[in-house]
């Protein structure tokens, strides 16, 4: 992938990946078609970090129904990204 923004959605922030800060630990959305190499190559040029360890997990979108219409949700791609210790992301 080209873009390094283009791999990185967001920032991930709820109760379990605020327990995971002092593990030093981050869960991002990604791009569904990025691989590890891509988002760790993307989380250091962005935030200036080292990234010692990359898991993903895809969540499938679910079905959804408004009146007699059927939908779905969309997918979505997680990383949960491990960062060299001493090195910190700025949340705010």
């Amino acid at each position: 992938m080209a873009k390094t923004y283009g791999i990185i959605k967001s920032i991930l922030q709820t109760e379990k990946s605020s327990r995971m800060l002092a593990d030093n630990k981050y869960l991002f959305w990604v791009n569904g078609d990025a691989n590890k190499i891509d988002i760790k190559k993307a989380v250091e040029d962005i935030y200036n970090v080292t990234v010692t360890k990359v898991n993903t997990q895809m969540s499938r979108g679910k079905k959804r129904r408004v009146r007699y219409i059927q939908g779905k949700t969309p997918d979505r791609k997680k990383a949960l990204v491990q960062l060299k210790q001493g090195d910190k992301i700025d949340l705010t």
